[in-house]
């Protein structure tokens, strides 16, 4: 049986979060179209009879301004340090040498699969392009073109990783999807919701923390903290007269439903908290280790 850790790395944006859904045929990912909207290591746990996958999604790589962001890129450190397969995502028709320069200063030491995303939306020139040049590249053990959004070509990136994985016995349970808590897929479903629904700012400067999960007989109750770090932004994630914190918490008890497979009584509260996202001690409090 072939049994390994395989992550997931790229810039914001190339489509990793989409490509770990399209993997496990699950969303345990959130996605939104704007940058940076993963902030922890993800694992998916996919096993057959043949091989069990551990799936990890990392933050897209960034030079770091602040704590938050710091944080963010030690979880892209962690999980280079256990991997056994690299797949270095690249949005095809992203900057070649900006995508070169992040993944040759990885310094992998395992194989790497260099993934072509969003191939349906390249010409034949662009792909030939982008194929020779990362074909010639050192870390490039194999390239795999995808469109992780269309479920493209996903069996043949399937088969290069397996190539490369360690046989093994599993590591989790054949039953297990991910080794991370239900209070931590709904809190990234909220926040999720938090891209879609407010302006460019707002998303960043928010996150989003479980303080009660309760199984009742015929329902779960959920209350959920939306930390943020100004008084105004707090004004913007109500609305007027609560018109846009009841939006967000109707749409997000959509999708927890959908998740958890029961019905959900969900309560949302705003919090201020003046620089959380450069408070060491708040960052731990809420989960960024």
């Amino acid at each position: 049986m072939k049994t390994g850790f395989v992550t997931i790395f790229g810039r914001p944006n190339a489509g990793k979060s989409t490509l770990m859904n399209a993997l496990m045929g699950e969303k345990l990912a959130i996605v939104s179209p704007k940058v940076q909207t993963t902030r922890h290591r993800i694992r998916g746990i996919l096993t057959t009879d043949d091989y069990q996958i551990i799936l990890s999604d990392t933050p897209g790589i960034i030079d770091p301004k602040y704590k938050l962001q710091e944080k963010m890129m030690m979880a892209v450190k962690s999980a280079m340090e256990d991997s056994d397969v690299a797949l270095l995502l690249f949005d095809v028709n992203e900057d070649l040498e900006e995508a070169n320069t992040i993944f040759e200063a990885l310094k992998l030491k395992v194989p790497a699969i260099v993934v072509i995303n969003k191939l349906d939306k390249a010409s034949k020139e662009r792909k030939e392009e982008v194929y020779a040049y990362f074909g010639s590249k050192a870390y490039c053990k194999e390239l795999v073109g995808i469109s992780a959004l269309k479920g493209m070509q996903l069996d043949d990136l399937l088969k290069g990783i397996l190539k490369y994985l360690p046989e093994g016995a599993p590591f989790f349970d054949g039953e297990e999807m991910t080794d991370l808590p239900t209070r931590f897929f709904v809190a990234e479903m909220i926040r999720e919701k938090i891209f879609y629904l407010y302006k460019e700012e707002i998303p960043y400067h928010t996150t989003v923390i479980i303080t009660e999960f309760k199984e009742k007989s015929t329902l779960t109750k959920i209350v959920a903290d939306i930390i943020v770090q100004r008084e105004t932004q707090k004004v913007i994630l109500l609305g007027e007269g609560g018109k846009m914190i009841k939006q967000l918490g109707t749409q997000s008890r959509v999708d927890i439903e959908a998740f958890i497979g029961r019905k959900v009584f969900l309560e949302l509260f705003v919090k201020v908290r003046p620089k959380w996202r450069d408070n060491e001690f708040m960052l731990k409090e809420y989960g960024y280790y």
